[in-house]
């Protein structure tokens, strides 16, 4: 990922437009397009970027590690009754993330002051077989996730949920296998922002851009080997919009866990 994906990306995981950005970190609208086209290579904000995006000053100015990085490095501390008899988290997917602001919960896992108990969503085959799949809460599923995030994306907590994604065409910004934040509460779409949506049971996370008699085109962001689609306004009346992605894991698998005593 060179340096202008990874302010992009960086902006994209704060939740935050180009202009937003460009405020919290005493930059102009006009250095921080540079930056992301590549017309610029200027080091000298990546302190302030970093800050205000909540990510590594190392990796945002080197590529170095990880995005949002966990404290101390490569451990979680975790309760022992967080875990099931396998070792397992209990209440989340085995390949979710224990990065930045998402961590398990369940019924005996009390809730923090600044922290929210929010849906998962994932796209499950059908008990007939066939391959058929559908998008759809799994129960018992929850996530805990801080408030300030999602007041800081400007999502409500009553729209927020989490969903598990599948899939290479978003790769370089959200790998396969990522846990992602969606804001149930808007469905509409703003060009070039990054959208939820159930297509005939399939969960999909793509660029959306609004096109000429109700159209819509799919862009993703491995583009070399996932090519635009264009969906007709027939063909988009049939797809269930689940809402705007504000946020995402950075990293594909869980790692080794440090295990409090």
């Amino acid at each position: 990922m060179e340096f202008k994906d990874r302010i992009k990306a960086a902006r994209k995981h704060a939740g935050l437009n180009q202009t937003e950005l460009a405020e919290r970190s005493g930059m102009t609208q006009t250095s921080i397009s540079d930056l992301e086209r590549g017309k610029s290579q200027s080091t000298s904000f990546v302190a302030q970027l970093a800050k205000a995006c909540r990510v590594s000053a190392m990796w945002l100015a080197t590529g170095e590690g990880h995005m949002v990085t966990v404290t101390p490095p490569g451990t979680v501390s975790l309760k022992k009754d967080w875990l099931d008899g396998e070792g397992i988290l209990k209440g989340i997917e085995p390949n979710a993330e224990l990065i930045g602001t998402m961590s398990a919960w369940d019924s005996k896992t009390p809730l923090g002051d600044d922290e929210v108990a929010i849906p998962l969503y994932k796209e499950v085959e059908l008990a007939a077989g066939g391959g058929a799949t559908e998008v759809i809460e799994v129960p018992g599923r929850l996530l805990r996730f801080a408030k300030s995030t999602l007041r800081e994306a400007g999502v409500q907590e009553a729209n927020a949920v989490c969903a598990t994604i599948k899939g290479r065409s978003m790769e370089r910004l959200i790998m396969d296998g990522a846990t992602i934040g969606i804001d149930t509460g808007t469905k509409h779409i703003e060009d070039g922002e990054i959208y939820a949506f159930d297509q005939d049971g399939m969960l999909r996370v793509k660029y959306l851009y609004r096109l000429p008699g109700g159209g819509v085109r799919v862009r993703s962001e491995n583009d070399e080997e996932f090519p635009d689609e264009t969906l007709t306004a027939e063909q988009f009346a049939n797809i269930r919009m689940l809402g705007w992605v504000f946020w995402w894991s950075t990293v594909r698998r869980r790692r080794g866990l440090s295990i409090a005593k």
